[in-house]
């Protein structure tokens, strides 16, 4: 899948951007439609250094755009709380597309 990664008002380095990638592609295994996908990196409005991490991610499938946002203390713990959130996305859109099919097939048969 092809993922676009911006990091706004900072660079980010090479291994969390090859993270991103890497867990990204693990998401193919719940759907294999996934046409590609964006991540923005944001630093929230704060003082100090442990500012909060913001992370959003679009995902483009046939039909539908799914989008998940998360604050963590670190974009690998926003990270994965997003790709978990993205997995229940998924299968909610696969099962309801599944669910059409069947349906358009029993009213094909009848």
């Amino acid at each position: 899948m092809k993922v676009q990664v911006h990091a706004i008002h900072f660079s980010a380095d090479r291994k969390l951007l090859d993270s991103i990638q890497a867990k990204l592609n693990k998401l193919e295994t719940f759907y294999d439609r996934i046409t590609g996908g964006e991540v923005f990196l944001k630093l929230a409005k704060g003082e100090g250094k442990m500012r909060e991490k913001m992370l959003e991610i679009k995902i483009a499938v046939p039909g539908a755009i799914l989008f998940v946002k998360e604050t963590a203390r670190s974009f690998e713990e926003a990270l994965d709380l997003a790709l978990n959130a993205l997995a229940e996305q998924i299968k909610r859109f696969k099962s309801k597309i599944n669910q059409v099919k069947t349906d358009k097939l029993s009213l094909s048969i009848e």
